[in-house]
């Protein structure tokens, strides 16, 4: 049986996603992982899909937009503090910071995150990606 956890989100980011935004480990158990993301002032992910996982996101705070696309669907949201978004798998997506400050948003991720190799980077996206 699983310890039971807890956790506060640190200052420092625990590393860099695939897609460049930065990523602060919050829990993970057998069927969800769970992260605290963040992309600074001015910057644009790089677009990317998943092999394997599906999430959802819950914006805490900044403004954005996140690009998404799959098969003949596509749409550009406009995101801020209470939208919540889903990624489902084989979705192509990108966001940018468009406000004055980070970006924030948690992500549930199913099953849990299994590594790097997971995103996959894309030719092109919504907009040129900006460099971490």
């Amino acid at each position: 049986m699983p310890a039971f956890e807890s956790n506060r989100v640190k200052s420092k980011y625990d590393l860099l996603a695939p897609d460049g935004s930065e990523i602060r480990l919050l829990h993970s158990l057998s069927g969800a992982s769970v992260v605290h993301c963040a992309l600074p002032v001015g910057k644009v992910s790089i677009p990317v899909r998943h092999r394997t996982v599906e999430e959802v996101w819950y914006f805490l705070a900044g403004e954005g937009q996140v690009w998404r696309k799959q098969g003949g669907c596509e749409l550009v949201l406009d995101v801020r503090s209470g939208v919540s978004l889903t990624i489902p798998l084989g979705t192509a997506f990108q966001f940018r910071n468009t406000g004055a400050v980070p970006l924030e948003f948690i992500i549930a991720t199913t099953p849990p995150w299994p590594g790097d190799d997971e995103a996959v980077a894309l030719d092109a996206g919504r907009w040129p990606w900006s460099e971490h």
